[in-house]
């Protein structure tokens, strides 16, 4: 076994591997970054299902912008990989559509997993909207 230290410009998952478009900008990230991406829409539909159910229990007015929970929170971000404001951008479009399946009670956008809401993997991959750069 080679045992060598590790060397980021070696790394293929370091290397820009996907581009997605963030208001009419493409931007590249690595595996990492996608992945971190990834996080942000998941985490934002489960974060927004649960105010969603707490607004529909509470009798308040549907509006995902007003739960307390969506207003400049960035849940699991760790400043790696990709900007903060795209994780954000990401992390809201998944509260958005996690609110409104928990306020209204269905399951249009996710499913559940383990008793946990997850969004559906075909409409997170339209939200992101990766390309494969290699």
């Amino acid at each position: 076994m080679l045992n060598r230290p590790y060397n980021r410009d070696y790394d293929d998952r370091l290397a820009y591997s996907y581009r997605y478009n963030l208001g009419g900008v493409y931007r590249e990230t690595n595996q990492y970054g996608a992945d971190a991406l990834r996080q942000a829409v998941d985490r934002g539909y489960q974060e927004g299902y649960r105010a969603g159910l707490t607004d529909r229990r509470d009798r308040m007015p549907s509006n995902f912008q007003r739960a307390f929970d969506f207003q400049g929170n960035s849940f699991g971000y760790t400043g790696t990989y990709v900007p903060q404001g795209d994780y954000q951008y990401y992390l809201r479009e998944g509260f958005q559509r996690g609110y409104d399946d928990g306020y209204f009670n269905r399951a249009r956008y996710g499913s559940f997993d383990n008793g946990n809401p997850a969004i559906l993997g075909a409409i997170a991959g339209g939200i992101l909207g990766f390309e494969l750069l290699r």
